[in-house]
């Protein structure tokens, strides 16, 4: 059995993640949780208000809190010697240089998306952008719940930059408005928020009379919790080092 410390335990991942965890009792079990709103919580397991308070041995730290505790977090873990599997959004381009880091110390998996089929739908893309050339213009158009407090998503922002790493004379424009014409050379990200929308993907590829587009629905946030409790699963066979869906679907 998997003993796991569950940040972000009270949110909306972390409920799916704790609930799809009981669901799977035989191979995981939440030792304990931490989340600001740690006097609300009356799930199965104690629940602390700071990761500096848990004196409960775990076998590995699944994260789907907020940006401002990860650099405690990675100290924790890194003090402790325990993986970390990082689903939090909204990670600044310093946090990433910290997890970077901290990855020679401890195996740690992150990733903006815990889907499988968002990391197929990636790689869609990159084909897609392989085969139809500067000749298609690219837009994505993301689709969350109302109560998402970043924008665009983080799996938006990944799947942009995979297309820039291989074309790297793109660039992004965020939304669009005003009086002027699309640059050939841009990306164009749309972000879209209501009701309990779970997450929806569209990529275009528009081109003269055609438009290709790729798309992936989640239908509820148990997809994302599966692929988190899997990458949990095997980063703990893992050495040092730092881990994506990449090394995940490969293994």
């Amino acid at each position: 059995m998997l003993d796991i410390l569950l940040l972000g335990c009270a949110g909306k991942m972390g409920s799916a993640v704790a609930q799809l965890a009981r669901e799977e009792d035989a191979r995981f079990c939440i030792r304990a949780g931490v989340d600001c709103r740690h006097d609300e919580y009356t799930g199965l397991f104690p629940v602390f208000s700071k990761i500096e308070e848990i004196n409960i041995p775990v076998d590995v730290v699944v994260d789907f809190s907020v940006p401002e505790i990860l650099t405690d977090t990675i100290a924790w873990c890194s003090e402790s010697g325990t993986p970390y599997v990082v689903g939090t959004t909204g990670i600044s381009s310093a946090q990433c240089k910290v997890l970077e880091s901290a990855s020679r110390q401890i195996p740690i998996f992150q990733s903006s998306n815990m889907s499988l089929g968002i990391y197929v739908l990636n790689e869609l893309a990159l084909y897609a952008q392989k085969l139809l050339g500067e000749e298609f213009d690219i837009e994505i158009i993301e689709k969350h719940h109302s109560r998402k407090v970043d924008a665009p998503s983080g799996t938006a922002l990944s799947i942009a930059r995979s297309l820039r790493e291989a074309d790297r004379a793109l660039f992004f424009t965020y939304g669009r408005n005003g009086k002027k014409p699309r640059a050939k050379d841009e990306i164009g990200i749309h972000a879209v928020r209501g009701g309990t929308i779970a997450g929806e993907h569209d990529l275009l590829f528009a081109g003269a009379d055609e438009t290709l587009t790729l798309s992936h629905a989640a239908t509820s946030r148990m997809v994302f919790a599966r692929g988190a409790l899997r990458a949990a699963e095997w980063l703990v066979r893992q050495p040092a080092g730092k881990y994506t869906m990449k090394d995940l679907i490969g293994a």
